[in-house]
């Protein structure tokens, strides 16, 4: 597909262009810039942005799709409650169908709010895989590795290398540990051993609570970060979920092994697991990054949020205004979550990587009068501002229309009976 947007504001996560354009082709940016003598060529579509801002697609960085089954289901509960008694038993009676049209459901909410990808832990992965793929959606996918898993873990992690790898280029693997409080030391070490001999990263939920560092030291006389990077399980980087809870020692620890982390403000305010130090985390140098976490216990699949929290709960908590740029947090919903999951070719939108990007609409009460308008999505913006999301050069969603070869209705038809089965209604 060949695709001009032109009498654009473009925003390339990296520098601004006011007034611009850019030309897609073959799913890769052909073209950005300032308005170009156009060369008459045979696009399949022209669009005149009207003055209206694209930026880099948001990338969800951590993500449970399927868990949209439990949305508004498991809500005002103590994390153990919530984990044991709600999550855990419903999970498991998930069939790989299930998993499928409800992650095909997360897409759609995941399209709206202007992401191209999202990183899911979970389990059926194969089912998740189709979906993303059926959708023309992007996602960096991983096993939630347990102690369960350690009877015949290397084989059941090459078969996800093996059946993932060939999905095709919207679908990267990676290695996840469910947490260290999940896992006996052999399961770590063996999953540390694989993540060696592959030469691949690990992602992991890390400290998101305070009992789940208390017990690590208990248990092992180290915090999770030190522990876990002693066993070997980051020496080819990685990724640590929430990392509410980190000591000095932590953060050193990660950092030297080029772990980024990935906050999920919206989720740990939820599970009052607590206030990630991001300020800290930043001026550490580690790579941070936003995720919304699961429908179950966010319950909204939005980066908006995400962003305003992520800044605002810093400037709160610190009595700083200062703490944490706007414009700095719009790029943890967009650059660096695409650092944190290697994928470089959609970091941001210049000539010859991946056509990923969103538009946002600038004129609507929120957005006007037009001031500085990267930090006003932070700050005033919502996913009603999102015209259009594009995913590897097609346009997936456009003001309400999802092109995700499927029927939105059935989808939804579908989950509702999904649901009401599992909830035995």
């Amino acid at each position: 597909m060949m695709l001009r947007i032109y009498n654009a504001r473009i925003w390339t996560g990296e520098r601004y262009i006011d007034g611009g354009e850019m030309w897609t082709e073959d799913g890769k940016i052909r073209y950005v810039g300032e308005v170009s003598p156009l060369i008459l060529l045979p696009w399949d579509r022209e669009i005149n942005a009207n003055g209206n801002l694209i930026i880099p697609a948001f990338k969800n960085a951590h993500a449970h799709s399927p868990m949209v089954f439990l949305r508004s289901q498991a809500d005002d509960m103590a994390l153990s409650d919530w984990l044991f008694e709600q999550v855990f038993p419903r999970e498991a009676k998930l069939t790989p169908d299930d998993c499928y049209w409800l992650t095909r459901l997360a897409i759609l909410e995941y399209l709206s709010s202007g992401m191209s990808v999202a990183s899911d832990m979970y389990f059926h992965l194969e089912s998740i895989a189709d979906a993303c793929v059926d959708s023309g959606f992007r996602n960096v996918i991983l096993e939630g590795v347990t102690a369960n898993n350690l009877q015949g873990l290397d084989k059941l992690l090459q078969k996800d290398i093996d059946t993932l790898g060939s999905k095709g280029e919207l679908i990267n693997y990676r290695l996840g540990l469910h947490a260290e409080y999940t896992n006996s030391e052999a399961c770590i070490k063996a999953l540390a051993e694989f993540a060696a001999a592959n030469k691949m990263p690990v992602y992991t939920h890390l400290s998101e609570t305070k009992g789940e560092v208390d017990g690590c030291v208990e248990r092992h006389g180290k915090t999770p970060g030190v522990y876990l990077a002693k066993q070997g399980l980051f020496d080819f980087g990685g990724i640590a979920y929430h990392f509410v809870h980190p000591t000095d020692g932590d953060i050193k620890a990660l950092k030297e092994r080029g772990v980024s982390v990935v906050s999920c403000p919206a989720s740990n305010l939820k599970l009052a697991s607590g206030i990630a130090p991001l300020k800290k985390l930043k001026d550490s140098g580690l790579n941070v990054a936003l995720g919304t976490d699961g429908a179950a216990s966010n319950n909204c699949l939005d980066m908006f949020r995400e962003m305003f929290l992520a800044t605002g709960l810093q400037k709160a908590t610190l009595v700083d205004p200062t703490a944490v740029d706007g414009e700095e947090v719009l790029k943890m919903a967009t650059v660096y979550g695409a650092k944190a999951m290697g994928l470089e070719s959609i970091d941001t939108i210049e000539i010859g990587k991946s056509a990923d990007f969103a538009m946002i609409d600038l004129h609507q009460p929120n957005m006007q009068p037009i001031n500085n308008p990267l930090k006003n999505i932070v700050y005033a913006g919502s996913k009603t501002n999102v015209i259009m999301t594009v995913v590897n050069g097609v346009i997936r969603y456009e003001k309400g229309e999802y092109f995700v070869g499927e029927d939105v209705d059935k989808i939804y038809s579908k989950c509702q009976a999904i649901t009401d089965r599992i909830l035995e209604r």
